[in-house]
């Protein structure tokens, strides 16, 4: 039976098979665009100043697994929220098939705030990597279990080539091996299962202390609270990277700060 992930993967593969467009002319328009707002650098800046963990706050309309989260959010309003409560920098769900986002979702909340903001999508090729830098973002979302070692590198480069900053994702050692092997410094510890999308509220806590000292260090998915947040930032990490939470909480401003403990 396939997964989750074997779906939403077979998904955008298809869509980039098909994909005709002129990557190279692609690639000299990324490379043409503004300078970003600098996404790891924003995360390293807090965490030089001493600051409570950082909050990297995600703009969520649904989940495969849970169905509607807030399907009729408003992004601008979302993104302005997350500002106002002390969210760092800001996630935006693209893939519009199975967590119904869009590229008009990441180009509004990032319109409306100051933050710098990572395109959460399922990458799988160049010219994904190139839309995301088009489109607006200022990094861009690299899965482990979803590339092979080689393809990995070759994404990181091209992302890191045309400016935009990295967040590799990796669920166990091994994978944090390959993603330190191609030059990973910005490096996300999932803690959902993306085979069964079960959430294991310990895994990021055992995979703190694998991290090296530059590597800047995030915890996705499965963040409840400030409790949370806290044994997450005594683990070593920089930052969590929170959407369900924040987008079913009612308060989004006030849940934000909440995580970094300033309720």
């Amino acid at each position: 039976m396939a997964t989750y992930l074997d779906r939403i993967l077979a998904a955008h593969r298809s869509v980039a098979a098909a994909d005709s467009r002129d990557g190279a002319a692609l690639r000299r328009s990324a490379l043409s665009v503004a300078p970003t707002r600098g996404f790891r650098s924003a995360l390293c800046a807090s965490r030089s100043n001493g600051e409570p963990i950082a909050v990297i706050a995600e703009v969520k309309r649904r989940s495969p697994s849970k169905g509607d989260l807030f399907s009729s959010l408003d992004p601008s309003i979302l993104a302005q929220q997350y500002e106002s409560g002390g969210a760092t920098c800001m996630s935006v769900l693209t893939d519009s098939d199975f967590f119904g986002g869009s590229v008009a979702d990441l180009q509004a909340a990032r319109e409306a705030c100051t933050m710098p903001v990572l395109r959460k999508d399922f990458t799988v090729c160049a010219n994904d990597v190139f839309d995301a830098r088009l489109m607006g973002a200022d990094c861009v979302l690299l899965i482990a279990a979803a590339l092979t070692p080689d393809e990995l590198k070759h994404l990181h480069g091209t992302a890191s080539e045309v400016g935009l900053d990295v967040l590799v994702e990796v669920h166990d050692e091994k994978e944090l091996d390959v993603a330190l092997g191609v030059g990973a410094d910005l490096i996300g510890v999932n803690q959902r299962d993306l085979v069964t999308f079960a959430v294991d509220h310990e895994r990021a806590i055992r995979m703190g202390g694998h991290m090296p000292a530059d590597v800047v260090a995030v915890a996705e998915s499965g963040v409840r609270g400030v409790e949370d947040a806290t044994a997450l930032h005594e683990a070593g990490y920089t930052a969590v990277l929170v959407g369900e939470t924040l987008v079913t909480s009612g308060d989004p401003q006030k849940a934000v700060a909440n995580l970094r403990g300033r309720g």
